[in-house]
């Protein structure tokens, strides 16, 4: 049966609890992207609470046993720019299947505290696309988190980092709040992948001012690197291009030491 999805989304934003986010917001980036999808196909998988959109991209000169999922940051959507498309356009050039992925977001002006209640459906999202990625032929997978992408994808790996061999952080926000999701430098310490923190020189306060805690809940993670961009705020709008290599360099390093 052919699955009608802009209809499912409206139907489920009527019957979900606000914990589910803006399923409006999600479905109208989902009508705005397959009328411009330029690269790559969109897949649809389902969460517990809903289905959700994806952009997969084969790899270029080789197969698709490499294999990154992308994470847009808050509020995105997952072919962002210019570091969401960015990924996606440059790493199939180098190796590496991508599989951007929709994360529930919030109505227009919410704070990262309140993407906290979404984290436990974002990680059912990443779930859905190791799953997904897994019955395709990949054999290693790596996260690519931007933002509170990157917080999302944290929480899930903290807790279970079944599926994936490596993770790279892009602006990995912090907050106040003390719910378990919201713990970031706890769940650093529960990383033992090879993982990636790599943050703007002018990004916002709550990534730069904590760079120092994140090495240190890292320091016992012989495989953790953490780089600063400099002369890049939080956008990467000076010169994205060198984000975009710093990330497949470390990424295709990292597949060779396994």
């Amino acid at each position: 049966m052919r699955f009608r999805p802009a209809f499912a989304i409206f139907c489920l934003a009527a019957a979900l609890p606000a914990a589910a986010g803006d399923l409006r917001r999600e479905q109208d980036y989902a009508e705005q992207i397959q009328r411009q999808l330029a690269a790559g196909r969109v897949v649809w998988l389902q969460s517990p609470r809903q289905p959700f959109l994806g952009l997969y991209t084969d790899a270029e000169k080789s197969d698709n046993r490499n294999a990154v999922i992308v994470l847009h940051d808050m509020g995105g959507h997952p072919d962002q720019s210019p570091v969401i498309r960015g990924l996606r356009a440059a790493l199939p050039k180098h190796g590496w299947a991508t599989f951007s992925l929709q994360m529930p977001v919030q109505e227009i002006g919410a704070s990262f505290d309140d993407y906290i209640v979404l984290f436990d459906d974002a990680a059912a999202r990443i779930d859905a696309a190791v799953a997904y990625l897994q019955q395709g032929g990949a054999k290693r997978i790596a996260v690519v988190g931007y933002g509170v992408g990157a917080a999302m994808a944290l929480y899930r790996l903290s807790t279970k980092p079944d599926g994936i061999m490596a993770f790279a952080a892009i602006s990995l926000p912090f907050g106040d709040n003390r719910l378990p999701q919201a713990q970031s430098l706890e769940q650093i310490k529960n990383i033992g992948l090879p993982f990636l923190d790599v943050y703007a020189e002018f990004d916002v306060a709550a990534v730069v001012d904590s760079a120092w805690q994140r090495r240190m809940a890292a320091k016992d993670n012989p495989v953790y690197r953490q780089i600063r961009m400099e002369g890049e705020g939080h956008a990467y709008q000076h010169d994205d291009n060198l984000l975009i290599k710093r990330v497949y360099a470390w990424l295709t390093l990292t597949a060779n030491e396994k």
